[in-house]
């Protein structure tokens, strides 16, 4: 049985319309009472110029402590999930890639974050088809996450953490193609490589069975992820809908099976955190009335 189950959410919410982080926190901390958040990098590019950067982590760290927040980690968004990343087919890109995760190792560690991750690449499909290819990014790929494992260490950092993707080309996709890179991945680690699960992303359109199971990760994945995403879904695509009345109703993600499925892991203690993800047309005060009524739902389970 799980030790302790928290809950929190990823500030993705607040992109564009909340900025500021003594808003952003506000919301978080005092209008939706949550004591653990996610900051994503579409609110604080790594690359941002000086003084900037320092001016921003030092009023991101003034917010969260001013509403009693914990920052978990610091994660991609979806600026950085349009790109390949550390498996851009071009050797160049890979570096500048390399880069922009070394950058975001300092940004999580001047934000005081517990730890730094999210989407690392995404295999073009000519690579995707070439087995010798694709067997040499994923070494180059091994050697990236081994560096910046270091990089975190020196930096402070408690963990790396790595999202398994809903895309064939965006590895990991499976459970023992994740059980395999984990192991992989931390021979040469120097802080952790952890996961960070999403309820979303078992709707790969090449696999079926187990990896179609949103349960079944958890339940054989949940120890190695101390963060998760989590989101209400119809197990086609990657919604990342709020727990509305609405949506719960198309929905396939049940808290209390959630819970479950974390206890009968193992897991000691987790993280789930909110990836609820609106268009940015959508009325300001529908994504809070949608916010708070996701985490109402949640915290009649989580008690």
């Amino acid at each position: 049985m799980a030790d302790k189950i928290n809950l929190g959410i990823m500030n993705c919410f607040a992109v564009k319309r909340w900025p500021e982080p003594e808003a952003w926190c506000r919301i978080i901390g005092k209008d939706l009472n949550l004591r653990y958040a996610q900051f994503s990098f579409d609110l604080l590019d790594p690359r941002t110029i000086e003084p900037a950067m320092t001016i921003m982590c030092k009023e991101i760290i003034k917010g969260y402590k001013k509403y009693g927040i914990h920052l978990t980690s610091a994660f991609t968004g979806l600026a950085s999930y349009s790109f390949n990343l550390l498996l851009h087919p071009e050797f160049g890109m890979r570096m500048d890639a390399l880069n922009w995760y070394k950058e975001a190792i300092k940004t999580a560690s001047l934000m005081e974050a517990d730890g730094v991750g999210g989407h690392v690449g995404a295999l073009s499909m000519k690579n995707f088809e070439n087995t010798a290819k694709k067997e040499y990014l994923m070494n180059f790929l091994m050697e990236a996450l081994a560096h910046l494992s270091l990089l975190g260490k020196q930096k402070g950092l408690k963990f790396f953490l790595w999202e398994p993707m809903p895309v064939p080309r965006e590895i990991p996709c499976t459970i023992d193609e994740a059980k395999r890179l984990y192991e992989l991945a931390n021979r040469n680690a120097q802080i952790p490589i952890k996961f960070c699960l999403d309820l979303g992303h078992q709707c790969t359109y090449t696999v079926k069975g187990r990896d179609r199971n949103t349960y079944t990760w958890l339940k054989e994945l949940a120890p190695l992820s101390p963060v998760i995403h989590i989101q209400q879904t119809d197990g086609k695509m990657d919604r990342h809908w709020p727990f509305t009345k609405e949506y719960n109703k198309a929905g396939i993600i049940d808290p209390p099976r959630v819970i479950e499925a974390i206890e009968e892991s193992g897991a000691k203690e987790t993280t789930l955190l909110f990836e609820i993800i609106h268009a940015p047309e959508t009325n300001e005060n529908k994504v809070l009335e949608d916010l708070k009524e996701s985490v109402e739902y949640w915290r009649k389970y989580l008690k």
